[in-house]
């Protein structure tokens, strides 16, 4: 039987290679906006984060999601709530 490939994404904060199901997206639509995308099928330019508190909280310090989307602190700070609000999330068990 065929092992189904799995397939990788390149977090754009730690520039490590993981599983894209163990990653958060992140898209900016045509229009502009900016919003997490659970799903990862939103239309857009995407960015995957990993799900790890210290990495996101290391971005928001050095402002990496404003620097990859070209945006102000202002418009991404919702987003960085966002991002911690799922990784606790999928820390609860099920």
């Amino acid at each position: 039987m065929k092992q189904k490939k799995i397939p990788m994404r390149k977090c754009i904060l730690s520039q490590e290679m993981k599983p894209k199901r163990e990653m958060l997206r992140v898209v900016r639509s045509k229009e502009g906006d900016i919003a997490v995308d659970p799903t990862g099928k939103a239309n857009g330019r995407g960015a995957y984060v990993s799900m790890d508190l210290s990495i996101i909280e290391k971005a928001r310090k050095k402002k990496r999601l404003e620097q990859f989307f070209e945006a102000d602190t202002e418009r991404l700070n919702p987003i960085y709530d966002e991002l911690i609000r799922l990784v606790y999330r999928s820390m609860i068990p099920k």
